[in-house]
């Protein structure tokens, strides 16, 4: 069994519940051990990469089951099911869930857990496809101890709040930390450039690289200028300016930042799946799009893993190169860095850190009074 210092938790909320045989349920509930590999981010602070649409595909079901009290009386096999849009409403509810797609509940949280327990014969969720109807499997909320049964979903529930109360707490710790270097004094900008270049890491979590390359990029860009006109006695001198397009992890087409007059779309990801780029690029009608990319491989590797999962996928070279051709830009974490030192030189290291912490409290919902009374 994996360890790690949020095992603690799960284990004190399974003993609340369940007393001695606590440590016996949580060893033989594959459920539970699932929820302990998807939270051992929680106590890492707010860089390390959040586990949310899994988590809350099983919340938002097994909240469904407990709000029907199937966790006391018989019959859930009788039940018409969840409708859809009433799960995926629920999510967007939930603390950092605003923005969740509907891959989870459709597949990819059964498909992970089949990754992690490919000898247990129960997938998490059932779904009737004609219907829309969607049930957690009971099968795996029920932990047999001897001739026992026991019943673990007030358990999951009780995990997964603490979850996200430690995922917000390390989020306001990381917001807390940007406003106390803002107040440092001028001399010690060293303490500030090497806060911000630590959350340019393959590891730091999704929103907050997403945060910190809009960030360095908006700077970069804005003293740039280029000429615009209908005619050249109408050529004017614009700046560039970038602009974010909504929260993070949004499903918006593909579009995380926008340029302006330029019309360059910017893509934020950390992954090099190519289905989710050919996805983007088909919402675009293969508009050419600037990937911005959570990795330390270089530019020319980053491309041809590119090219190489591009030919193994749709082996047609016309489709292959026609996909290419729609990556105008690959920036890396290397370039990101580069960039911000060139901004930081600029003298615009504390207007990056000024447009990080607006960013993070408008992406957290942060509210000045959630934390006046810490101390």
């Amino acid at each position: 069994m994996m360890e790690h210092e949020f095992t603690v938790q799960i284990v004190e909320t399974l003993a609340a519940q369940f007393g001695k045989q606590a440590e016996e349920i949580f060893e033989k509930s594959p459920l539970l051990q699932y929820l302990n590999i998807k939270t051992r981010s929680a106590t890492r602070g707010s860089k390390a990469r959040a586990s949310f649409a899994n988590l809350y595909a099983v919340y938002v079901l097994v909240e469904d089951y407990l709000k029907h009290d199937f966790d006391r009386r018989k019959h859930y096999s009788d039940y018409e099911g969840a409708k859809f849009t009433d799960l995926f409403q629920r999510q967007r509810e939930l603390p950092f869930g605003s923005k969740l797609q509907n891959h989870a509940l459709n597949s990819r949280m059964n498909e992970e857990f089949k990754k992690y327990f490919p000898q247990v014969e129960y997938v998490p969720i059932l779904r009737n496809l004609g219907t829309n109807r969607y049930w957690v499997n009971e099968n795996l909320l029920k932990v047999a101890i001897g001739k026992k049964r026991y019943n673990i979903a007030r358990a999951v529930i009780g995990i997964i709040d603490k979850y996200i109360q430690a995922k917000r707490d390390a989020f306001v710790r990381f917001i807390k930390t940007c406003e106390r270097l803002k107040s440092v004094a001028t001399k010690d900008d060293r303490e500030v450039e090497e806060f911000i270049l630590s959350l340019l890491a393959p590891n730091v979590d999704a929103r907050i690289f997403e945060i910190i390359s809009y960030a360095i990029l908006k700077l970069f860009y804005h003293d740039r200028t280029v000429y615009f006109g209908f005619d050249l006695d109408s050529v004017q001198e614009e700046r560039l300016k970038l602009y974010k397009t909504g929260r993070t992890n949004a499903n918006d087409g593909g579009i995380d930042f926008v340029m302006r007059p330029l019309g360059r779309f910017f893509q934020v990801t950390e992954t090099l799946d190519v289905r989710k780029y050919m996805l983007d690029i088909d919402k675009l009608e293969h508009y050419p799009v600037s990937f911005v990319i959570k990795s330390a491989d270089n530019i020319d590797t980053l491309r041809q893993k590119l090219r190489e999962g591009a030919e193994r996928r749709y082996a047609v070279k016309a489709i292959v190169e026609r996909f290419m051709g729609s990556v105008e830009e690959i920036i890396n974490l290397a370039v990101l860095q580069e960039r911000f030192r060139q901004a930081t030189a600029q003298g615009y290291l504390r207007h990056i850190l000024d447009e990080v912490i607006v960013q993070s409290k408008v992406e957290f919902n942060y509210e000045e009074d959630e934390t006046s009374s810490e101390s």
